[in-house]
């Protein structure tokens, strides 16, 4: 349970950065609170999407990533992004991703900030 707190916490962070980075990745909300549990519920649809769907798409796509070396890794990334944006205004969340490109950069953004963060904090079940 606590890995699951732990990583949520980190995607949250990570998702907080890319949309402090990038103006085309919002957040919108009346007060701090709001938009600070709206930044944890996205966090939340973010990591579902990553556990259910990414493996998938990546299993899909394994030709690509063997062709590319990898780096197809930074579509995948960005796919699921939308796919949590899309999600996000499903759910009436005020979270959104405007266009691939900003997606592609938001995900590598995702990627290394929630990489620091899961080295950082602490991984105990």
């Amino acid at each position: 349970m606590m890995n699951f707190v732990v990583k949520t916490l980190a995607n949250a962070g990570a998702l907080g950065v890319a949309i402090w980075l990038l103006q085309d990745i919002t957040l919108t909300g009346e007060s701090t609170g709001k938009k600070a549990l709206t930044l944890l519920l996205v966090a939340l649809v973010f990591g579902l999407v990553n556990f259910l769907v990414k493996p998938l798409v990546k299993l899909l796509t394994l030709p690509l990533f063997i062709l590319t070396l990898g780096l197809i890794t930074l579509v995948v990334n960005a796919l699921m992004l939308l796919l949590t944006s899309w999600l996000a205004e499903q759910f009436d969340l005020s979270f959104h991703v405007e266009g691939f490109w900003t997606a592609v950069l938001g995900g590598l953004i995702i990627s290394v900030v929630s990489w620091a963060l899961n080295v950082v904090l602490p991984d105990g079940d």
